[in-house]
């Protein structure tokens, strides 16, 4: 369900939590650089859960069916201003920009080459896949197929994806061909403020709407959404503290607006990251191509919310060295 608020002139807000305790990335010892969410049933932890007795006395459910009985008796049990939610969240395939990042250097990348549309040999402003992300974004299809036939996930019910044109093809070979229900097919909404941190780094200016819808018929766009980008800028970013404000506010477009448990995301290292800290989620970066389950509770809280402190966009740093001398 989604929030249900009192009177329109009450001061209110949302609060999220991340609920602990059943995936494995919760934990302090798990390692995202090296974590496997295809080896490790996505990370769900293999335990019992207090709902266990109602819904398989008999011990023939797996564990994910375990689970999702119990968040739904979370969401039965909880009051009319508190919903839980599972969003899994994947990052895209490798860009084509990652690349250039991991050869240059990342001074050098800030500092100069991120600023540029490619070199003579590769372009990555609005970043596509690589071959190897294209693999990345196939191995979650094929980890989707095996969780869906015989772990019996539950599939989103909702998916979101980044405007840029790298989650929106991550997105598209992640879940085309699967099983899915035809009441939960996958239409995917494109969201504006889903995207990476904005400005100076033309690997994330996006494309116009039209080449998305041209690219991505079946795709659905947010309300309102632009035909150009309104957003990017070529000469200040956005700082952290700027993009965990504006992904609290897609948080809160969807939790106050969409009644689906379980939704999917497919984002970017830093937008990921970003909303891991408004989620009150330990620190977890994700290599190219993987996910991350978090189980969710967002309350609403009938006050005024806390104030935040929003740094300004800043320049790009200045090359401390020459960013062409090595190469070729």
């Amino acid at each position: 369900m989604a929030l249900v608020g009192r009177a329109h002139n009450t001061p209110s807000y949302t609060k999220y939590t991340t609920v602990t305790g059943f995936f494995l990335q919760d934990e302090p010892s798990t390692q995202g650089s090296t974590f496997n969410y295809t080896t490790t049933n996505l990370g769900l932890i293999n335990r019992t859960y207090d709902t266990d007795g109602e819904y398989d006395p008999d011990h023939k459910k797996t564990q994910w069916q375990r689970f999702e009985h119990m968040v739904f008796r979370l969401n039965r049990q909880s009051g009319r201003n508190v919903q839980y939610k599972l969003l899994y969240m994947g990052r895209h395939g490798e860009g084509f920009h990652n690349v250039a990042e991991s050869f240059y250097g990342t001074p050098a990348w800030d500092c100069y080459w991120s600023k540029l549309d490619g070199n003579a040999t590769v372009t990555w402003d609005d970043a596509k896949i690589t071959e190897k992300g294209v693999t990345q974004a196939q191995i979650a299809n094929r980890f989707w197929a095996t969780a869906i036939a015989t772990l019996k996930i539950p599939l989103p019910e909702a998916y979101y994806t980044s405007p840029l044109a790298r989650c929106l093809e991550t997105a598209d070979i992640t879940f085309s061909g699967l099983d899915i229900p035809r009441r939960r097919p996958f239409t995917p909404v494109v969201k504006e403020l889903l995207r990476e941190a904005i400005g100076i780094h033309t690997c994330d200016r996006r494309r116009s709407k039209t080449w998305i819808q041209e690219q991505y018929p079946k795709y659905k766009f947010e309300a309102g959404f632009a035909e150009n980008d309104p957003l990017w800028k070529a000469d200040i970013r956005e700082t952290d503290s700027a993009l965990d404000a504006r992904l609290k506010a897609l948080l809160d477009d969807i939790f106050n607006h969409d009644e689906s448990t379980y939704v999917s995301f497919t984002s970017h290292s830093g937008a990921i990251g970003g909303l891991l800290r408004v989620l009150g989620h330990r620190q977890f970066s994700l290599v190219t191509g993987a996910v991350i389950p978090v189980l969710v509770k967002a309350e609403t809280i009938y006050s005024t919310a806390p104030s935040t402190s929003i740094a300004p966009s800043t320049p790009a740093p200045t090359c401390v060295t020459n960013p062409t001398a090595t190469t070729t």
